[in-house]
């Protein structure tokens, strides 16, 4: 999000990006998000509770800003409501035709092993999901390997990461780029004793498929 003075008038006029004051922190408002899509549906605390097979105490506590989900945590709240996860990522805002984000602005969400900051967020009809990771040392995506349609590109920018893609591994290290059909099975490590950090772009071909939540809701 841009701030007004930082914008050209005739850029504004445009209408391409939306103007407004940059949030105080990076850290997206999970809880009124998840408040707005309960409300959207009509459902009550103790309903989606019963939905989700979360606690109304858990689901109180979040919607207050008072605790942290995991990417677990969403994935069970987004099934519940019927939405991606990366729902939680959005502004209600009207969509827009270009997404312009300035470091430390960017929207986060932590999961168990790291950081997911989506850098696409409020684009209209995008089809391509990118993303900033960030692994803390030696997480992974789990035991199983994922699969989901369309294509798949990861660019190491920090540390080590390995691929692995149906009998092949793939080390990247900063510099290092990676991308290929993601119906092919695959599993990703961060093999350093540090935290690595990469970018992840999921283009998915069906647009009822959310890869995003088969890459981190069980890390």
């Amino acid at each position: 999000m841009l701030k007004q003075q930082s914008v050209p008038q005739w850029l504004r006029a445009t209408g391409a990006v939306r103007v407004m004051e940059a949030p105080p922190d990076s850290e997206i408002s999970v809880g009124q998000r998840l408040r707005a899509l309960r409300e959207e549906r009509g459902l009550s605390i103790r309903s989606l509770a019963q939905k989700s097979r979360l606690s109304v105490n858990t689901l109180s506590l979040i919607e207050n800003g008072k605790t942290s989900p995991s990417v677990a945590t969403l994935q069970q709240l987004a099934g519940a409501l019927a939405v991606p996860m990366t729902a939680f990522f959005e502004t209600g805002a009207p969509p827009n035709r270009l997404v312009y984000t300035k470091s430390g602005q960017r929207r986060a969400i932590s999961f168990t092993h790291g950081t997911l900051e989506n850098l696409g967020g409020g684009l209209i009809n995008s089809t391509a999901e990118p993303f900033f990771v960030k692994l803390a040392p030696h997480a992974s995506s789990g035991s199983q390997p994922i699969v989901h349609t369309g294509y798949e590109f990861v660019f190491c920018l920090k540390g080590r990461i390995v691929y692995r893609i149906e009998d092949r591994t793939y080390l990247l290290e900063a510099g290092d780029s990676l991308l290929f059909e993601s119906h092919l099975p695959h599993q990703w490590q961060n093999v350093e004793s540090k935290p690595s950090e990469f970018l992840l772009l999921l283009c998915p071909s069906d647009a009822h498929d959310h890869p995003t939540d088969r890459h981190f809701s069980k890390v």
